[in-house]
């Protein structure tokens, strides 16, 4: 059974097997923790990004979906990029999000990873609601077969941290 874990911080200082970027379709880099990801993982993490563009992801990774890269200098040996779905009030996307954190635990398992740091994704700029964020990713991890020994939410502030710790509780109860 997974575990899953809190973490108040930056996930580009975690050390993991694998860690998770909230990425951009085009897979180069962004915003965010896109952007400091790519910076603190250094240029490997983005030769091999553009060496998936340049081959069967020229479209860019389709939301929902991920694929595994070099950690290059970050405390890992593998980031695990996922597109997270740009938050709607009219139409319902959390499908989309559900499918990011599947798609990375599937993903960990094909590499064998045991430890992934993930972030709570499109909370940022994609601006998908804090507490519901929490809800899908909590209730999708826990419902999803996999192999990974610990799952660590690494949490940017208090608020989120706060919203995943709530979600953590209730479900385990």
């Amino acid at each position: 059974m997974t575990t899953l874990t809190l973490v108040q911080g930056d996930i580009t200082r975690e050390s993991a097997d694998a860690i998770v970027n909230a990425a951009n379709s085009s897979l180069l880099g962004g915003g965010g923790v896109d952007g400091a990801i790519h910076r603190r993982g250094g240029p490997a993490i983005l030769e091999e990004c553009r060496g998936l563009r340049a081959g069967h992801l020229g479209k860019g990774l389709p939301t929902g979906e991920a694929v595994a890269t070099t950690a290059g200098d970050l405390d890992a040996r593998w980031v695990i990029h996922t597109v997270g779905p740009v938050w709607s009030a009219e139409q319902d996307r959390s499908d989309l999000l559900a499918s990011c954190y599947r798609s990375c635990l599937r993903v960990a398992d094909e590499l064998g990873a045991r430890t992934v740091a993930v972030p709570a994704i499109s909370t940022g700029v994609y601006s998908w609601p804090m507490e519901d964020a929490a809800r899908i990713a909590v209730e999708t991890v826990r419902a999803t077969p996999n192999a990974v020994a610990e799952v660590r939410f690494v949490l940017f502030d208090a608020r989120a941290y706060a919203a995943f710790a709530s979600r953590l509780a209730c479900s385990r109860t």
